[in-house]
């Protein structure tokens, strides 16, 4: 049980911006994927709980708080992986030199014209509905996208330079995060009906970014899995904000 919880806050404190004690257990490292849906749902949580309180403010600042709230909560995280694999993408070059600019920690102007589209459509997304708009579904958003990555870094092949290389993978882990994912599928239908479609909105975006990434980098690793998760949760958002219109 210890174990478990050592997992669960180093998952807390390598993904997410939250506070949590700071541990480190070698023994508890190849566990740690199996916690990152619950800080997913912790982040939801608070994505919804200011989605109720955002309903007190002019609707662009409320479009503000509640299109940058997910990537201040990580700290930025997964927009860097987004930013190094747009620049990989748009580069059109060798697969060794796509995988160099993976690495390289300079900013190109790819990267750059990546990132504004995607905060900017995050931003319309959010604008574009009502401050009366029920936004239950924000709960289980980040849950569901951190399930998807999650799952892709235990299944798929990893790139040899991947942290995750040689982290164990056992089988049973993938079951658990199935069925995790069904339970926050299931959960989004009965405490939101209809507009729990945005889920499925999530794993479809998720899904083109995702094979888009790891076949022409011909791997998997951190950077494919947060630039996947940006476009798979800006595809949640866009469902939510076409929802309030059709």
């Amino acid at each position: 049980m210890k174990t478990y919880l050592h997992a669960f806050f180093m998952c807390q404190s390598m993904f997410c911006a939250i506070p949590a004690p700071q541990v480190w257990d070698e023994k508890a490292r190849d566990k740690m994927l199996l916690f990152l849906p619950m800080v997913g749902l912790e982040l939801g949580l608070i994505w919804w709980g200011l989605s109720c309180i955002c309903r007190l403010l002019p609707e662009l600042m409320a479009a503000l708080v509640l299109s940058m709230y997910p990537y201040l909560a990580t700290g930025f995280l997964h927009l860097d992986g987004f930013m190094d694999v747009t620049d990989a993408l748009r580069s059109y070059r060798s697969l060794e030199r796509r995988r160099e600019i993976l690495k390289d920690s300079h900013v190109g102007s790819f990267a750059v014209i990546g990132i504004v589209i995607l905060l900017l459509s995050q931003f319309v997304c959010f604008a574009s509905m009502k401050n009366t708009a029920d936004c239950r579904v924000l709960l289980f958003i980040p849950a569901a996208s951190r399930c998807c990555s999650a799952l892709a870094v235990t299944v798929l092949k990893p790139m040899s330079t991947s942290q995750y290389a040689a982290q164990e993978k056992p089988k049973s882990h993938v079951v658990v995060l199935l069925a995790m994912l069904a339970v926050f599928l299931l959960g989004g239908f009965l405490l939101c009906g209809r507009q729990a479609m945005t889920l499925l909105g999530v794993l479809i975006g998720y899904g083109f970014a995702l094979r888009r990434g790891y076949r022409s980098l011909e791997g998997m690793n951190g950077d494919i899995a947060g630039y996947a998760l940006s476009i798979g949760e800006l595809c949640g958002a866009a469902v939510i904000a076409l929802g309030g219109i059709i």
